[in-house]
């Protein structure tokens, strides 16, 4: 019988990750109920499975799982409403580890970030799930941790809100996060605290976090002047999965640039697409779109890179 450790491939970096979404996933069992715990252990169980399955296929009996499955599971699921069926979380979950990884060979070799892979493919297939019957988070103590779930749904998320004429969220509600919204996007305090840990242990690459929101930042600031959108640009920022995505998404090791000036690159066009489809789309949230379609110019990224560098030594 094979010993169940044997069959994980250490990545001491997936840990770190795992360890700085700890209290945004703690948070959001406050916010939602204990219904949160159940849905992750669904989905890491469908990950795991699907994961081994395909490296089955492809190595045969020396198939192994690695860590980093583990990472998209959460991710994935910190993505997903409060109220989604266990079954539609279960079929993105599989759909991501398989296309949007397995199919490449595994870790290491996908060109897309399997999370968003996964919610991209239930968020097109089952609209009405991923985009209407928020719940309004739990408040006060003991919050969501004496009860399974809220039964009350709230009418809109707070970047929806936004696009009112008459929206009046203030700066407080967003950073701390008692909002409705996806599980894991809701307080910008503890996104910023993950980031914080995650760039002091050279876990993930400031560079692709700060080129993207001051991107989005510095677009969002021109549309709000110009009376295209109404939320100001903090409000842009602070809203939505922007930051969270900034944080935890766009910087994903296998599908992000690795050469520095192409990080930067890559996280302006993804700050600039997700507000662009964010504003002129029917689309609420376009992080989840924006970073699948700059994940597709990677390769031409650095290879135009590669190649300029190469001309300036021949020119010198």
């Amino acid at each position: 019988m094979v010993q169940i450790s044997k069959l994980f491939m250490k990545q001491a970096m997936m840990r770190k990750v795992l360890i700085s979404l700890l209290p945004i996933l703690l948070f959001s069992v406050y916010l939602f109920g204990w219904r949160v715990l159940t849905l992750l252990a669904v989905v890491q169980i469908a990950g795991l499975l699907s994961e081994y399955g395909i490296m089955f296929l492809i190595n045969g009996k020396s198939a192994r799982i690695s860590e980093a499955v583990l990472v998209t599971g959460l991710l994935f699921t910190l993505t997903l409403p409060p109220a989604v069926p266990y079954w539609a979380a279960v079929i993105g979950i599989v759909f991501g580890v398989v296309f949007g990884k397995g199919v490449f060979g595994g870790f290491g070799r996908n060109i897309f970030n399997p999370a968003l892979v996964g919610r991209c493919f239930i968020y097109v297939s089952f609209p009405a799930f991923m985009t209407m019957g928020w719940r309004t988070p739990f408040t006060g103590l003991p919050g969501g941790f004496a009860r399974w779930q809220q039964d009350v749904v709230a009418s809109a998320t707070p970047i929806a809100q936004l696009g009112q004429a008459d929206a009046d969220i203030g700066y407080g509600t967003l950073f701390f996060g008692q909002i409705a919204g996806s599980l894991g996007e809701t307080s910008a305090m503890l996104i910023i605290l993950a980031a914080v840990y995650l760039i002091l242990t050279r876990t993930a690459s400031w560079k692709l976090m700060v080129s993207t929101l001051v991107s989005a930042g510095i677009l969002s600031t021109a549309l709000y002047l110009a009376g295209t959108i109404n939320a100001d640009p903090l409000q842009s920022l602070l809203s939505g999965g922007l930051l969270f995505a900034a944080v935890f998404m766009v910087t994903d090791p296998v599908s992000a640039p690795t050469p520095d000036k192409a990080k930067i690159i890559y996280g302006v066009l993804v700050g600039a697409v997700a507000v662009v489809i964010r504003t002129f789309s029917l689309f609420a949230e376009g992080i989840m779109f924006a970073i699948l379609i700059v994940n597709t110019f990677v390769p031409l990224i650095e290879r135009q890179l590669k190649s300029w560098q190469n001309r300036k030594k021949v020119s010198a």
